[in-house]
């Protein structure tokens, strides 16, 4: 009796660590950290950023997922004008992905947007 109780036991361990350990290989690479799984840093993509709007400076950077895409997302501002220039990066290949400009009433907007989508 002994013996039989103490195999069901070490079977059932047995299953237990490769279950655990598929788990952990899962989360980690599902639940991996965004910048992780970026090939381009975030400095490689301002630098290709900033090529398209040459005289702007960066407001605010973002990595995240946009129609199954991994982007770098650049809000820029350009000298003498309220507008912003928003050029996203593809965060794997290093491709522009789009390229708009935003005037302060859209951005306004999409602020609003962006609040209501995160309460």
């Amino acid at each position: 009796m002994f013996i039989r109780t103490r195999l069901n036991f070490l079977n059932r361990r047995s299953l237990l660590l490769p279950l655990a350990a598929c788990s952990l290989v899962l989360a980690t690479s599902t639940f991996a950290a965004p910048e992780g799984r970026a090939k381009i840093s975030k400095e490689q993509a301002e630098k290709i950023a900033l090529g398209r709007v040459p005289d702007g400076t960066i407001k605010s950077a973002e990595l995240e997922t946009e129609h199954g895409k991994l982007i770098w997302s650049f809000d820029i501002s350009r000298p003498k004008t309220a507008n912003i220039t928003e050029v996203q990066v593809d965060a794997k290949k290093g491709t522009i992905v789009s390229e708009q400009t935003e005037t302060p009433s859209q951005q306004s907007t999409e602020s609003q947007e962006d609040k209501k989508k995160g309460s």
